[in-house]
């Protein structure tokens, strides 16, 4: 499979005269909803996205929905998510007794809940389960005809975003919108600026670097921290999915997708090699199975413009999370609540700043009402790859190419079989002796 980057010079060509939101436009849908049907929505994952942000979200978005069925690897997940749903929604007050349709027979737990959920008469599958599901569930619920949102990341390795485009162009065939859960591509300040961008207030861009340092997370479930003598090696990493390499992809694929997929917004397209280091001089805990703590990478694109990506989850220092890029004709500054260009053609946002994290849902329930399809299961795919493609090099120290990783690597970190007992997990990575699959 391989992907051709897009140059700079074709992005502009092919989309500098639409506006940004114009993108989203899709074909017409066979599996409409009328406007006034209620959207029938089933959530597979119930940890702290599902049941917050994920079906809260899509509840503002628009209340003519119905949660009716749900499922979770763990039974004791599944047992408190109605009430951990329902004081969510009444934060925001959202009608919980119109929305919450779920009963004892459509709640599901085990490793084959997905199947049930997404067996129920579903209109919509949001997907909020670990990372390494992602595409096993994704290619469940498009074979199934059913429209899905699908959360960042997809994929915790080569092999996995290969299945994930091959499901989309699945999905599209089968006419099923496919939103992916990358918020900022709907904030109203950043959409101004990449439109600024492509208009050519920065000329051409030359380098830039990317920064998000943050908290260690420490308090993640943290009653599920120490590990219970009754649970098998499988079942303690997938508790603590967020902290292996193999469940979540480490912390650059699993959060830090959000910048480096805002870094290929602003490139227009994705990288074509990078370079890398990093390691762990805090989470040393036994809680922490094998993630690092640090990374950096430098991504390059191509017309030879060079970004760098330094990123940590360490607690007791200064955060950060923001974007500097530079061409020549200005300078961008970007973060997830501002934008600017100074140059010669200066850019500032004061507009309006609706919630992209709702904003995302209203375009998926509004492109299943209307019939004008979504797909972003490529885009996001894509976006996933190039956070693997900094983890690979900066774990092995090897300089790699997007077309090596993208197409030839056999990195592969799902499990043989999906049940509880003995799994050994890798050693914490090492630059120069991790071998590079």
């Amino acid at each position: 499979m391989n992907i051709d980057p897009i140059s700079r010079r074709k992005f502009i060509k092919t989309t500098g005269a639409a506006s940004v939101a114009s993108l989203l436009v899709g074909a017409q849908n066979l599996h409409a909803a009328g406007a006034n049907d209620k959207i029938r929505i089933g959530l597979i994952g119930l940890g702290g996205r599902g049941c917050g942000a994920g079906i809260i979200d899509c509840a503002e978005a628009d209340s003519n929905i119905e949660l009716v069925a749900m499922g979770d690897l763990f039974p004791d997940h599944l047992e408190d998510a109605k009430e951990r749903i329902r004081q969510n929604m009444a934060k925001r007050n959202l009608p919980f007794k119109d929305i919450y349709k779920v009963t004892a027979d459509t709640m599901f737990s085990g490793f084959d809940a997905y199947k049930k959920v997404i067996a129920c008469d579903v209109d919509l599958i949001i997907l909020t389960t670990p990372p390494v599901f992602r595409p096993l569930h994704f290619k469940e619920a498009v074979e199934a005809g059913k429209h899905v949102f699908i959360e960042k990341p997809v994929a915790v390795d080569p092999v996995g975003v290969r299945d994930i485009i091959n499901t989309s162009k699945l999905a599209e065939a089968k006419g099923l919108t496919v939103v992916a859960g990358t918020q900022m591509r709907r904030a109203r300040h950043i959409m101004a600026g990449i439109e600024q961008i492509r208009e050519g207030a920065m000329g051409e861009i030359l380098s830039g670097q990317s920064t998000r340092i943050g908290g260690a997370l420490s308090n993640w479930r943290q009653s599920e921290a120490i590990r219970s003598k009754s649970w098998s090696d499988m079942e303690w990493q997938l508790r603590r999915w967020l902290f292996t390499t193999w469940g979540s992809g480490d912390f650059i694929v699993e959060q830090h997708v959000h910048n480096l997929d805002l870094v290929d917004w602003v490139m227009g397209s994705h990288p074509v090699k990078a370079i890398g280091t990093g390691g762990r001089q805090n989470r040393t805990d036994s809680i922490y199975p094998n993630v690092w703590d640090h990374v950096s990478v430098e991504y390059e694109y191509a017309n030879g413009a060079r970004v760098t990506h330094i990123g940590s989850q360490i607690d007791g220092v200064s955060s950060r999370n923001d974007m500097r890029i530079d061409g020549t004709e200005g300078r961008l500054f970007l973060s997830f609540a501002k934008v600017t260009i100074e140059g010669k053609k200066p850019f500032k946002y004061d507009g309006p700043r609706p919630n992209p994290a709702v904003q995302e849902y209203k375009d998926t329930l509004d492109a299943i009402r209307s019939g004008n399809t979504i797909n972003e299961g490529k885009r996001i795919a894509q976006s996933t790859m190039t956070a693997i493609l900094g983890r690979m090099a900066a774990y092995t120290g090897r300089n790699l190419s997007w077309d090596w990783a993208m197409n030839a690597s056999k990195l592969d970190l799902t499990p043989k079989e999906w049940k509880f007992g003995d799994h050994a997990i890798a050693p914490v990575a090492v630059p120069g002796l991790t071998k590079l699959v």
